[in-house]
Order: structure tokens, then sequence, then C-alpha cells
């Protein structure tokens, strides 16, 4: 077809995309300036920054991140759960000798024996591949991450060319999480992005469900911003509220059903894996099944205007 069935872009590569975007808008960023206070009234929001400047501006997105500082001003919480498994995570530079690399393909191996029975998760970007081990019980993730440990895992599961290749390396869990409400009291004050919610990453739920976000919060503030009644400002912010809640909440069931797939132990699940496994080699869809399983399901969110998330 036109385009690949996917694509795997650094986030630094993302973000450079990002602000040549904003450069060529004529969008002004002011870096190491961090929101310090949000204050949101009937007519505007006021907020302050870390490099001691104040603002007033009709509407505010909190785009802040997991952490945000937006959402703790107006009072909005996560709410969720964390995975109970950690990952590994690394980067891994590609060899330079063309014959001894990898073919360009996205790999999950289930329960590898190479890696004492732990699910690997294998795939290409530009210049390299990203590893990702899952623990099992028992495991010290700090452990894992040892040198010495990720250039045996290397070498076992991309073979001995690439072991010593291990460019960085970290361990992490999984928050499902999002905010318990999406907008101010006042509807002057929008969530988006990591600010209001948090998701495991199978499905490409998490950065396209961002865009998604910004995408809806833009277009509400521009009709609220050119209302003639407070009334209909107020309806278009809350809208944006009862679209974006509703597609997270089914972005974190569907991210959900995919991390209860790679680390529960439901007997019903675990012997559809092993079936599957067993009849992957003379029975196309088995194998279809275990390839396509730990993205998650691929429907879209109920009323969803922009997009797939």
């Amino acid at each position: 077809g036109k385009f690949p069935h996917f694509t795997s872009v650094p986030q630094v590569r993302t973000e450079a995309y990002m602000h040549e975007a904003l450069d060529e808008a004529g969008v002004e960023v002011h870096w190491d300036a961090g929101v310090e206070r949000v204050e949101s009234r009937e007519d505007g929001v006021h907020v302050e920054t870390a490099d001691g400047r104040e603002w007033e501006t009709p509407y505010l997105v909190g785009a802040d991140g997991g952490g945000s500082t937006v959402r703790s001003e107006i009072g909005a919480e996560f709410e969720g759960d964390q995975s109970e498994n950690s990952f590994i995570i690394a980067d891994v530079d590609e060899v330079e000798d063309e014959d001894d690399r990898l073919p360009l393909e996205r790999l999950f191996h289930y329960d590898d024996p190479r890696v004492g029975g732990r699910n690997v998760m294998l795939v290409p970007f530009t210049g390299g591949w990203r590893l990702d081990i899952q623990c099992i019980e028992g495991d010290d993730p700090d452990e894992l991450c040892t040198e010495e440990n990720m250039r045996e895992f290397t070498g076992a599961v991309m073979g001995e060319q690439y072991a010593d290749s291990v460019s960085w390396v970290s361990s992490y869990k999984f928050l499902q999480v999002m905010a318990d409400r999406f907008v101010d009291e006042r509807r002057r004050v929008l969530l988006a992005g990591e600010a209001a919610h948090l998701l495991a990453p199978f499905g490409a739920r998490g950065m396209n469900s961002c865009v998604a976000d910004a995408d809806e919060a833009a277009s509400a503030i521009a009709v609220a911003y050119r209302a003639r009644t407070d009334a209909v400002a107020r309806d278009e912010v809350e809208l944006y509220a009862a679209r974006r809640e509703k597609a997270a909440q089914f972005n974190l069931e569907a991210a959900g059903q995919a991390l209860e797939y790679l680390q529960g132990d439901n007997p019903a699940t675990v012997l559809r894996k092993e079936a599957a496994a067993s009849l992957a080699d003379h029975f196309e869809p088995a194998g279809e099944y275990l390839d396509d399983a730990p993205y998650g399901p691929h429907d879209s969110p109920p009323i969803v205007s922009t997009g797939n998330y």
C-alpha cells in the first residue's frame, strides 16, 4: 500500500518536527518557563510562570504532561491503576556491517527462552532498534538494567553483533489513569494530552490521543472565543470535555485489554495463547492473533470527531 504497516519515530525527532511547525506558524515558544500558578476567572485565566512573567488569556490549554501543574491548580486529580509488571526498555544502535543487520521488521516473542521466558518486543527505527523486555515475577528491574545483563539480553535476542550496541536503557511501569475532569469549573481551562490521561502504549493510543485532544481543544476554544453568549461558550468547552473524557476512557480500556493480555494470568487467555501458538505454523489466523493481540483492539472511541483516537 501507500503507507507502511507501522512507523517508529523517536520522540526527539517528533519534537523536532513539532518545533519546526511552530516556527513556520509564527508561534513563540518560551523555554524554562514552567507554569507555577493558574487562576481561573469568569472572564479568563491568569497564569504565572517560572521565569517571573504573568499572563492573561481568555482560555488555557493545560498540556504540561503527567505531572501537570495546571491539572493540580484547577483541582483535578488522576484516577486509575499502575501496571503490575515492570518493563525494561533499551535503544540499540544499528551495526555498521550491512550483512550483519537484522531484517527491518517488528517482532514480538512470547515467553522467549533466550531471556528466561520473558516477553520481548523488538521494533526498528532510523539508526537502530527499540528493545522492550517484560519483567516476570521476582525480577529486580535495576539489576536487569546493568550493562552486563543488557549485553547478555541483546546478544541473545538480536545476535552477538548487537551485544555492545546498547546506547540507553531504563525501566518503567505503565500508569493507566485519567483526570477526574478535563475542564475547570469556569470552563476556561482545558486539559489535554498526558496532563489529562496516561496510557499503556499498546495500540499506539498515547500520543495519537494527545494529538486528538489538542485538535479538539483548539476547535472548542475557537468556537467559544467567537461565541456571542457566555452560555454558548461554556457549552462548547463542556462538549470538549464530554468527547475527550469519553475517548480517554475508551482508550484506557483498550490499552488495558492489551496490558492484561500480556501480564495477566487469566486461564482462558493463557489457554488461547497456547492454542494459537500450537496452530500458528499451519493456520494463518492463529498467527495473526498472536501478532495482533499485544496491541489491543482496533476500534475507535464513540462520539469522537477527530480521527480514530
